[in-house]
């Protein structure tokens, strides 16, 4: 868990050369204790979270297939590569894949699967340059774009403008899902958005390229278009915005989706295309192409040092973290087991405590860690707001770590003001200009989920572990609530409250917010995203990198791009 984290932070520390270190042998300030691994507390909580993990993997292997059998089968009939085939073409040999979104539209629409969302997205490398991908999935539903799909693909062009990466868009697709068109077309985030957002990137130059590689239809017809740069396959891509049914329909001329609007016409006649390409490997190689000579420059305005591992395993955070939320845990654990060295300069350690602040490095680079320790009071908060304005200060990116269940209640607490101390807190982080990055570790409740910077405060990256659970208050508690509010309306009314009336009401409240609080329904709406390889059955430091690895190089990534500090066209392999 703690390793891929690093992996999820790690930058590209290759492209950075490394500062000097201003202080050694600051064992002072180093983390963490040994657990009891024959606890039955940890072996418990061992076993409940690689149960999690093992779910988790196994679901997200059977999205990574896509479509049904039939579908892949009639897809690889027309010669075409299967859209993670297609991304894997196109990513640097060796290097990791970032993928985004995974649990998009997962059990969304009821028996109807669309698994992924039916988009890919994520960031790679190619020809040496991080990207962001966009691959339409043909084989779910022919590629239409349900309303979580609208959502995804806007999603990943909101990481690309705020971390200046080129998009490449792997076209094929039916364009809107008619059935669902009301929810997919008419509105400001809708389909219409992500032509927009291409037209905003290319102005800030931020380089916008599309590969046409199958159907590209009515307001698909402009994500090439509206491109920079852009490619059709031969017999295979076609760009128009009425297909032949509807040109006959509205014109009576009868039109092959070829003659109509494939590579040919497109790249010797109309000029739409720059590029003719053979087959989808051939397309592949041109994108490479393009890319080596975008002349793409980037800078971190951070100081690199030399990278360490953790003093403790991270495989013990099976034991420490644990599935059942109602065991507390001490965060500084879990930060030992993610920081270079187990250092960590703790800010403020004597006084609101239930907060965790301090600074540390990951892979080199410096990060501001901020981690719950319990619930929110009045000091914590304002121990956060002064630590998050100091991060700003410093141009220092922030890392939230969230288990919170929320801000304190009570007579004494309201008269002490602690709505104003947590609006300081929820404040400073919306108004944090520094990039930030949100994992949930935990619970994620009422207003700590906006103070620990949940999706509403736009984190750069939010990820989930699958112990999480994210709502606006415990299931029991909202029961309680309810029933409460129920007991006194009877009482108003003379009549009695039963306590089988009461068991009545509270089951299905407790039973829904399960659901809903439930990790993978908080994935599928995009609230969040699972760090899908975040726990690992083999904690090997040379493979944790596989998963995440671009996330702190993006979330690190400030100010306009400067030079590049290695050759475009030289690969980069995965891995520490």
């Amino acid at each position: 868990m703690g390793a891929a984290l690093r992996g999820a932070l790690r930058p590209c520390a290759r492209a950075a050369v490394p500062g000097p270190r201003a202080y050694h042998g600051d064992r002072v300030s180093t983390l963490g204790t040994r657990p009891d691994p024959g606890s039955a507390v940890y072996q418990e909580n061992y076993e409940q979270m690689r149960a999690l993990v093992g779910q988790l993997h196994e679901r997200a292997q059977r999205i990574r297939l896509g479509g049904g059998e039939k579908a892949r089968a009639r897809h690889r009939s027309r010669g075409k590569l299967l859209p993670r085939e297609r991304v894997d073409g196109l990513l640097d040999p060796g290097s990791p894949f970032l993928e985004l979104s995974q649990f998009a539209g997962y059990q969304l629409y009821g028996d109807e699967e669309v698994p992924a969302g039916g988009i890919i997205t994520g960031i790679g490398r190619v020809s040496g340059v991080e990207c962001m991908i966009v691959a339409n999935d043909p084989t779910v539903k022919g590629g239409t774009y349900y309303p979580v799909t609208v959502k995804k693909h806007l999603r990943a062009q909101e990481i690309a403008l705020q971390n200046r990466l080129p998009c490449i868009y792997l076209v094929d697709s039916g364009g809107a899902n008619l059935p669902r068109q009301a929810d997919v077309f008419p509105d400001r985030d809708h389909f219409g958005r992500i032509f927009y957002n291409q037209a905003i990137m290319s102005s800030k130059n931020i380089a916008q390229i599309a590969v046409v590689m199958g159907s590209c239809t009515a307001g698909g017809a402009y994500v090439p278009a509206m491109a920079d740069e852009n490619i059709i396959v031969r017999k295979q891509g076609t760009i128009f915005l009425g297909g032949p049914p509807l040109v006959k329909a509205a014109t009576g001329e009868e039109v092959s989706a070829e003659d109509l609007g494939g590579a040919d016409l497109h790249c010797r006649q109309s000029g739409v295309t720059d590029h003719y390409a053979l087959d989808d490997n051939h397309a592949l190689h041109l994108t490479r192409k393009i890319v080596r000579n975008l002349n793409y420059q980037k800078k971190l305005d951070v100081t690199v040092e030399p990278s360490e591992d953790p003093l403790f395993p991270a495989d013990e955070l099976y034991g420490i973290v644990g599935a059942n939320l109602k065991r507390s845990f001490d965060v500084r654990e879990v930060i030992a087991r993610i920081v270079d060295g187990s250092r960590f300069s703790e800010f403020k350690a004597l006084y609101g405590d239930t907060l965790v602040t301090g600074f540390a490095r990951i892979f080199g680079y410096p990060i501001g860690i901020i981690g719950n320790n319990g619930v929110l009071f009045s000091e914590s908060a304002k121990k956060g707001a002064h630590f998050v304005q100091l991060c700003c200060q410093r141009k220092i990116p922030l890392l939230f770590l969230q288990n919170i269940t929320g801000f304190m209640v009570g007579r004494d607490y309201e008269a002490e003001g602690i709505a104003k101390d947590g609006a300081k807190m929820v404040s400073a982080v919306a108004c944090a200009n520094v990039p930030k990055m949100t994992i949930i570790i935990g619970g994620s409740y009422g207003a700590g989920n906006y103070g620990m910077c949940g999706r509403a405060y736009s984190p750069r990256f939010l990820y989930l572990w699958p112990n999480a659970r994210v709502s606006v208050m415990g299931g029991e508690q909202a029961a309680n609530v309810l029933a409460t509010v129920a007991k006194d309306q009877r009482a108003r009314e003379g009549k009695q409250f039963s306590s089988a009336e009461e068991a009545a009401l509270k089951a299905p409240i407790m039973a829904r917010f399960e659901e809903e609080g439930n990790p993978y329904y908080s994935s599928a709406r995009l609230c969040c995203g699972f760090c899908r390889l975040l726990v690992k059955a083999q904690w090997r430091r040379e493979g944790v990198a596989a998963d995440l690895p671009h996330a702190a190089e993006c979330a690190l990534r400030r100010g306009p791009p400067g030079p590049r500090a290695r050759s475009l066209d030289q690969p980069m392999a995965a891995g520490v």
